[in-house]
């Protein structure tokens, strides 16, 4: 017997924000393995069993989640965000490639969610209105003298930046050597956000300069979203600020 594995993405963690067929998947599945805080969302039924791991054991969910598929199961591996934005459908991949042949026989069914740049994008207005890309600040899977070489280039080739992983208490200096590196390139004045929990009761959102953003302005929990020498701060009385970067390069430029 064949059984299915989903690869789910549960949003942010505000619970509106979970996708209908997200919930559809979830509904589905008997087994669910994820990151503690990540199943830990999950209001299961009974008959439904949570695999709590720790964060750094990536591969081994997945290979300890694809196996249960094999054996016949409706297996569920969540992340928050999207599990395809630095998280677990990448991972699962990556098992099925090395693994046994039954594993490439499954029907692997990746369900994508909001990731984090998206629900902060959303609470300041529009910063990805325009070309923009994703970087994780986590030197674990890749050197950081890589991280150095794509900050540089893609703030020089006017990419809006999303930040995503940019400190812990493992990495406590290296956000601040990525606002080094961007203010290098770009003006002071450039629009930053920090985005913490966005969508969830402990959410902090902060829009500040390049020049005067600090790195114990997030957190893990934080996306920080770098814009471009194009992104626009529209000053609003009695309420926050909106970000956006225009459509059209130049249009705001006056």
């Amino acid at each position: 017997m064949t059984g299915k594995l989903f690869v789910i993405g549960l949003g942010p963690g505000n619970a509106d924000q979970v996708t209908p067929e997200a919930a559809k998947a979830v509904d589905s599945a008997t087994f669910f393995y994820g990151y503690t805080p990540y199943v830990d969302r999950l209001a299961l039924r009974d008959g439904q069993v949570k695999v709590a791991s720790d964060n750094r054991e990536e591969l081994a969910r997945a290979n300890e989640a694809l196996a249960r598929a094999a054996s016949g199961e409706a297996v569920a591996v969540v992340s928050g965000g999207d599990p395809g934005v630095f998280a677990m459908a990448a991972a699962v991949c990556e098992a099925i490639e090395a693994g046994p042949p039954e594993w490439r026989a499954l029907d692997v069914v990746v369900v994508p969610g909001i990731t984090a740049m998206l629900a902060v994008a959303a609470r300041v207005g529009a910063p990805l209105g325009h070309d923009f890309c994703a970087i994780s600040l986590s030197d674990n899977l890749k050197p950081w003298e890589i991280l150095e070489r794509r900050l540089t280039a893609a703030a020089s080739a006017g990419f809006v930046i999303a930040l995503y992983n940019p400190i812990s208490k493992a990495r406590p200096w290296q956000l601040g050597r990525a606002f080094e590196i961007l203010r290098s390139v770009l003006p002071a004045e450039t629009v930053v956000v920090f985005g913490r929990a966005a969508g969830r009761p402990d959410e902090r959102i902060v829009v500040a300069s390049l020049g005067a953003a600090a790195a114990d302005q997030a957190d893990m929990a934080t996306c920080v979203i770098i814009g471009s020498a194009e992104t626009r701060r529209i000053e609003r009385p009695d309420r926050a600020p909106l970000v956006y970067s225009p459509r059209s390069l130049g249009a705001a430029s006056r």
